[in-house]
């Protein structure tokens, strides 16, 4: 076997030439099989075995740097750096991450997790220390603003900088926009790559001039390329462009790759991939075997189907349902439609669905415009990728006080693709934006009657909710929902339990535990997160001792600091605990497994909340004894 023969990295330099072919068969039978029972990233991954051969025979690992963006097609070179062994525990809590890390080994450049980042960081890395660098950016991730602004300060650069253009016409969903036209033709451009090779060959045999005709060719903005392709966006910026190359033909990947090291500038080399290469069913629908969990190889189904409906799901029904009485309901997805629900909405309302590529702050300034000249638009995205349209939801959403409804989806703890993914910074940088209204459901029912109230509440707000199958217990309680207004599902008292969200069902359990060990204890649903409902928190402040407020947050600047505050400036002779996510990101595993590991399981939570309320009840104790 090949593959036993990389046991750490530059020993695929030891290989002989008819050995690598044999070795990319091997990688990928590897990875179908371990991603089949880990879960990760497939499609990604099976595209870019060869690319990321190539690069490696071309590089000299650690000391030159090898920057991939997104991270998630890294697999590859995760094998050929000598960490095949760590499969068995990808994406698991202490086990290999999906993802590019520094700390996992001396080979990863730069950690990374989302899109349009990687000419940055290597450019960064260029100017720093003069390395040969390689920063690999898909051809979906060229829609992001930000790659943009690499290029332009790349185009300045005097010493050489790499940049692939991995290009296989997907990112998750398909791509959108005018550089997907372009790369398109550039795809098809073959005839004017022979007719410029040919053209070449005939000048430089011109005795004594041919090489200085060449050269003023390459030059002027009137060149060859500029004759057959139109616009040539990169080599009009002092980029050198070198492609369109197969980017599963080794031979011609190491021989591009290594005239792109010869550069003293910026170059890009284009290279062409086909997303989930080597298995058929990933070939055919490379967005479903994007990200996945574990799955049957012979047909490429999962493995363990739960037919309950997911949070996104919802959405996506009561979206579509909302959107057949009102015609002003439009909307938005940066890349994303299937996994925020968008397709269902996509397919019964192509003119009023907007997928503007991964571009997270242009949605939202674009999602503004829209509400501004009369329309209803949600912006349906995962909480990690909403924090990069920060400054857009506060100076061009709120600012206006436009009815923007942002649904955010994949909140709290997602699990396995670890730090970069987590949507727990959502509830504070929200909540900190002025005209925000924040609010999170209880289950599946609350999730349909909150998105109806944001429709009609014509100001901004964002709805809160997790990945996965969405709660149905509680399905008793369904007051309307009243704007700034919590909910009681319990009511007693000593100790009052104050939960955001999706974390109902683990406040439920941890009621019961606390009614066990003997004392009392209401229970309330938070729903808006922002305003906060101070008149319930000076209601319950009369017949408790203890406030016990649940998040899936960090709990600097959450929901439980606010309440804190409110109680401490108000004067309210009640005590605040606050259980959420401690100042620290969390990596990658189980969800069940992390909420363990930072302390929102039943267990930790009522253990905590006995030991205050017996410390309340002991301090009350002595100033009686003292009063006396």
């Amino acid at each position: 076997m090949i593959l036993e023969m990389i046991q750490k990295e530059n020993d695929i330099k030891n290989l002989e030439e008819g050995q690598l072919k044999e070795l990319a068969e091997e990688i990928r039978q590897f990875l179908i099989e371990k991603i089949s029972r880990t879960g990760g990233h497939l499609a990604s991954n099976l595209g870019v075995v060869e690319l990321t051969m190539a690069l490696h025979l071309t590089l000299d690992f650690p000391e030159d740097k090898l920057i991939w963006d997104v991270g998630h097609q890294s697999y590859t070179h995760k094998l050929l750096t000598g960490r095949r062994d760590g499969f068995d525990d990808l994406r698991k809590y202490g086990g290999m991450s999906g993802f590019p890390k520094r700390k996992e080994s001396a080979c990863d450049a730069f950690d990374t997790g989302h899109s349009s980042t990687s000419i940055s960081a290597g450019l960064g890395y260029v100017a720093a220390r003069e390395l040969l660098v390689v920063s690999v950016i898909g051809d979906g991730a060229l829609t992001g603003g930000m790659a943009y602004e690499a290029l332009n300060n790349a185009s300045r650069l005097k010493s050489n900088f790499i940049i692939v253009l991995n290009d296989n016409n997907m990112s998750i969903s398909e791509n959108v926009g005018g550089m997907s036209k372009y790369l398109n033709g550039l795809r098809t451009a073959q005839a004017y790559t022979d007719l410029k090779k040919g053209v070449e060959d005939t000048l430089k045999r011109i005795p004594g001039r041919g090489d200085r005709i060449v050269s003023q060719l390459r030059k002027t903005k009137s060149g060859i390329k500029q004759l057959f392709v139109p616009g040539m966006f990169f080599e009009d910026m002092d980029i050198t462009y070198l492609g369109p190359v197969d980017g599963h033909d080794m031979r011609k990947l190491t021989k591009v790759l290594s005239e792109a090291k010869r550069v003293d500038h910026a170059v890009l080399v284009h290279v062409i991939t086909k997303k989930g290469k080597g298995y058929a069913p990933a070939e055919e629908n490379p967005a479903r075997f994007h990200g996945l969990g574990p799955y049957d190889i012979e047909t490429g189904e999962p493995t363990a189907a739960d037919t309950t409906d997911t949070y996104t799901q919802v959405f996506s029904k009561v979206l579509v349902d909302i959107a057949k009485r009102d015609e002003k309901v439009a909307a938005i997805t940066a890349a994303m439609a299937d996994g925020t629900g968008l397709s269902a909405f996509a397919r019964r309302f192509p003119q009023r669905f907007f997928d503007v590529g991964i571009a997270e702050e242009h949605a939202m300034t674009f999602a503004a415009g829209l509400a501004a000249g009369g329309m209803k638009p949600v912006f349906a995205v995962y909480s990690s990728f909403l924090q990069r349209a920060y400054d857009q939801t506060l100076h061009d959403v709120c600012l206006q006080d436009l009815p923007v409804v942002l649904a955010v989806d994949r909140a709290g703890l997602v699990g396995s693709d670890g730090e970069t993914h987590q949507g727990v910074f959502d509830l504070s940088f929200l909540s900190t934006i002025p005209n925000m209204t924040v609010i999170s459901p209880k289950n599946r029912w609350e999730l349909a009657d909150m998105l109806r109230f944001a429709f009609d509440f014509g100001h901004p707000v964002a709805i809160r909710y997790p990945r996965g199958a969405a709660y149905e217990g509680m399905k008793k309680f369904r007051a309307p929902i009243e704007y700034g207004k919590g909910e009681v599902l319990y009511e007693e008292e000593d100790i009052a339990v104050i939960f955001v969200g999706h974390m109902a069902e683990l406040a439920d359990c941890v009621r019961r535990g606390i009614k066990d060990t003997g004392y009392s204890c209401s229970l309330v649903n938070a729903r808006f997160v922002k305003p906060l409902d101070t008149v319930l928190l000076e209601e319950l402040a009369k017949d408790h001792r203890l406030f016990l407020t649940i998040e899936e947050n960090v709990l600097t600047g959450g929901f439980g600091e606010q309440v804190m505050d409110y109680v401490s400036r108000a004067g309210l002779d009640v005590h605040v605990r606050n259980i959420g996510i401690s100042d620290e990101y969390v990596e990658h595993g189980n969800v069940e497994v992390l909420r363990k590991e930072v302390g929102l399981d039943k267990e930790a939570i009522v253990k905590q909340a006995v030991a205050d309320y017996l410390a309340i009840l002991g301090k009350e104790d002595k100033r009686q004894i003292k009063d006396r």
